[in-house]
């Protein structure tokens, strides 16, 4: 692709890239720092990687958690939400996840990265054939 790729990552995904570090994963960083991958985020995502930093399974401090978001959103790019009507999209069976795909469509994506089963699903068929497909992490590893 001659421009950037417009690239969504779940949240489970930026943790893998922003909060450990020793991921397998590194290089999908490496190429939005490069500058060949655009990340997308909206308020919503962003809202829920903030809350998600917090969680006391992960036993971040504070400084690591901010250090984790901001890192983030020095390279990310915002995308505000299309007004409808839009193209319409199938239905997540988690609802939480329904943000990553309006995302993904509103900001013209060429992929979102996850590794959730049900966002996964939703790939079979022909339903999102126009839009962006949805890969997991080592799909788009290999097409590195």
């Amino acid at each position: 692709m001659g421009q950037a790729v417009r690239v969504v990552f779940d949240t489970n995904v930026l943790l893998s890239l922003f909060v450990f570090k020793d991921s397998r994963f590194a290089p999908l960083r490496g190429e939005v720092a490069a500058g060949r991958w655009t990340a997308l985020t909206s308020a919503p995502c962003l809202a829920e990687y903030r809350r998600v930093l917090g969680y006391p399974l992960f036993a971040l401090t504070d400084e690591r958690q901010e250090a984790a978001y901001a890192a983030y959103l020095a390279l990310v790019r915002m995308i505000d939400a299309v007004p409808q009507p839009a193209v319409a999209l199938p239905r997540c069976r988690d609802r939480d996840d329904q943000k990553f795909l309006e995302l993904a469509r509103d900001g013209g994506a060429h992929w979102l990265v996850t590794a959730d089963k049900l966002l996964l699903k939703l790939r079979r068929g022909r339903r999102m054939e126009n839009l962006f497909r949805i890969l997991t992490p080592d799909e788009v590893l290999a097409t590195l």
